[in-house]
């Protein structure tokens, strides 16, 4: 049985988006083919067979502080989401981590026909679920320096880079987004859709 979403959220434009919990076995075809596709080189699974992209769902499935979720549009997968804990997972020992910081990775599922404006619904999405709770002051990412399409996206939703650090597997932009400046982004986005401007 397919989980319930457990969070929604509807686009003025395209309409309704929502996450489900990740099911590491039922879903491990779905995730192999996103991960492992070239338009996700930055996801660093390009290697990976079946078995160990369900291998790393299910680790992440029974972590503690670290968690994953399918994400639907108009019902149907379009979209991969984390969520996790930057003190203990990713971050832990790179920045000054503050009680109500929470981590976030997303990744849209490959397609050969875009829609215009489809990945920042996305990471607003994720974003909104992030700040659903409201323990949450504070969405902490750490995209590569090379990922710059990403960064004008993180830009576009509030976020501002902090410093480049030195991951094991990469060289990021510690990026951070408070809840005022997500909010005053949604404001400023509205308003650009409401006169047509999508982007």
């Amino acid at each position: 049985m397919t989980p319930s979403p457990v969070f929604e959220h509807t686009d003025a434009r395209l309409g309704t988006f929502a996450l489900r919990a990740l099911d590491p076995a039922a879903d491990a075809a779905l995730l192999y083919g996103w991960v492992t596709h070239p338009k996700a080189s930055f996801w660093m699974m390009q290697g990976a067979d079946e078995a160990e992209v369900a291998a790393e769902y299910r680790r992440i499935h029974e972590h503690t502080h670290h968690e994953a979720f399918i994400g639907l549009h108009e019902g149907r997968p379009a979209f991969l989401a984390e969520r996790y804990d930057p003190a203990v997972v990713e971050l832990a020992g790179l920045y000054p981590a503050r009680p109500g910081d929470v981590g976030m990775h997303f990744l849209c599922a490959p397609t050969d026909t875009p829609v215009h404006g489809f990945t920042l619904a996305v990471l607003t999405t994720v974003m909104e679920f992030c700040f659903a709770d409201p323990a949450v002051r504070r969405v902490v990412v750490e995209p590569d320096v090379c990922n710059a399409g990403v960064h004008a996206l993180n830009a576009a939703v509030g976020f501002e880079i902090v410093e480049q650090i030195a991951k094991p597997e990469k060289d990021a932009y510690l990026s951070i987004c408070t809840r005022e400046r997500f909010q005053a982004a949604r404001t400023t986005l509205a308003a650009r859709a409401a006169q047509g401007v999508t982007r």
